[in-house]
């Protein structure tokens, strides 16, 4: 590694991987650059606690952190390029345009959320990635009568979970059969569905949105792709987003295909194309234990890449075993996923109350993945069984 080591982006990915390099005995300059005005905060609570208005904002280390740990923290700081061959970034902030030498430079710039066609600037259509994002979503939503979320990934299921509890009528719509089906298969994701009907959730399956339709200027509901209408005087999109990489253009720096899911072309510890430059998180496309490439938006993910990156960077042994790991908080209820279960995989329901539930993945013949609702001991357990490939016979006998 050489010093100094440059850090683009003040999320999860960032923090972690300065904290680990401290904590691993690393001496040199340490600066991490942040676009957004904040410290560094956690991600996952915006569609819950910070949403539902139990908290503000998350931070992911105490105010004094970041001088403690001598690591130059730099907020409303944006990248504007990065020169390889001069071993330097561009930055604009409050102070002007400045130019940032490094040694080891590491991307972490995470996503970009992606806004429905069509509707820049119009008021009442929101998404959620920022805690901005989430703030401005929740001073909407009191004068708000119905609103209409697309897309029923984890993103839109826990948005509609939040503002369900809040009393507020919410129709969720998702053109695949059910929600979640699209990483979970059928039978998973019908149980997703179970929950969201008990709740009285006005769920739009097997239908897609055609037009966020507008009355002065202001969101007023969505057309569906069956001709029907959902009024509704707030939408709120989640419908993914892509990695935030506009600053690396000229750069040189291999971006991967979207067939294996785009971001920064990374191999199994974060290195990219360049020489001294590396990638972690949600940006990131890294080369799993099996070298197959893929991109993953997982919280826990992004920490086992910042762990890796780290160990890799201070020469240290890498001992770090990698079990991908999911959570979703709806209804009451904490939905996990622990391996990598695939839609088209075999699906052994275990255990199914009709409110928990515990069902193991399986492909020729191998434990693939474990998902539950409320269940979390018993799924936390079968952690040890994705380590090292486990015939599924075993864990149904």
């Amino acid at each position: 590694m050489k010093s100094p080591v440059v850090i683009v982006g003040a999320g999860l990915g960032g923090v972690r991987l300065a904290e680990n390099l401290r904590n691993g005995g690393h001496a040199g300059p340490v600066t991490m650059l942040g676009a957004e005005p904040h410290p560094p905060y956690d991600r996952p609570p915006l569609s819950k606690t910070v949403l539902t208005g139990v908290d503000e904002r998350v931070d992911l280390k105490p105010a004094d952190f970041f001088a403690d740990a001598d690591i130059d923290l730099r907020t409303s700081t944006r990248v504007t390029a990065v020169d390889p061959g001069t071993h330097t970034v561009t930055v604009e902030s409050g102070a002007g345009i400045e130019r940032i030498e490094y040694g080891t430079l590491v991307l972490a710039t995470g996503l970009v959320a992606r806004r429905f066609p069509g509707t820049d600037g119009v008021a009442g259509v929101h998404v959620i990635r920022t805690v901005d994002d989430a703030l401005a979503l929740r001073d909407a939503i009191g004068s708000a009568s119905r609103v209409a979320v697309i897309g029923a990934g984890f993103i839109g299921c826990e948005v509609t979970a939040s503002l369900h509890s809040l009393g507020v009528p919410v129709t969720l719509i998702e053109p695949t059969p059910a929600p979640l089906s699209a990483a979970l298969g059928v039978t998973v994701s019908e149980m997703v569905t179970r929950r969201h009907r008990e709740a009285g959730v006005d769920l739009r399956v097997g239908v897609g949105v055609d037009e966020v339709l507008v009355a002065d200027g202001r969101a007023s509901g969505v057309a569906l792709s069956d001709g029907s209408r959902v009024a509704a005087d707030l939408v709120v999109a989640g419908i993914g987003g892509y990695p935030d990489l506009d600053y690396l253009a000229g750069s040189g720096i291999e971006i991967a295909d979207r067939a294996s899911g785009g971001g920064v072309a990374c191999d199994g510890v974060g290195r990219t194309s360049v020489p001294d430059v590396y990638a972690v998180g949600d940006c990131a496309n890294w080369h799993d234990a099996d070298g197959t490439p893929h991109r993953v938006e997982h919280w826990t993910h992004t920490v086992d890449h910042a762990a890796l990156t780290a160990a890799h960077l201070l020469e240290h042994a890498i001992t770090h075993q990698v079990v991908p790991y999911f959570w979703s908080d709806q209804y009451g209820l904490k939905f996990q996923m622990l391996g990598s279960p695939r839609a088209d995989d075999e699906v052994h329901v275990v255990d199914d109350d009709g409110r928990k539930f515990l069902a193991y993945y399986s492909r020729e013949g191998l434990l693939t993945g474990v998902v539950g609702a409320g269940r979390v001991g018993r799924l936390m357990k079968a952690r040890q069984y994705l380590v090292s490939p486990t015939p599924i016979s075993t864990l149904l006998d």
